[in-house]
């Protein structure tokens, strides 16, 4: 079973990379800037973190691509 759906995989590779910056960024930075004030922190601060987070899902996908 594929980990990743036919669809997703006959895209090219600078598409998948647009899709997932597309998806998972705005989720990213939108968690962070509301579960920052739960940990003491600026809001702006919070969703900065939230990029850097959602960014692991691009990277491993980027990762698998050099191991290719």
């Amino acid at each position: 079973m594929p980990l990743l759906p036919r669809r997703f995989e006959a895209l090219s590779f600078p598409a998948q990379v647009i899709l997932l910056a597309v998806v998972f960024d705005p989720i990213g930075f939108g968690a962070g800037y509301l579960l920052a004030p739960e940990f003491g922190m600026e809001p702006l601060i919070g969703g900065v973190y939230g990029l850097v987070a959602a960014s692991l899902p691009l990277s491993m996908l980027v990762m698998r691509e050099a191991n290719r």
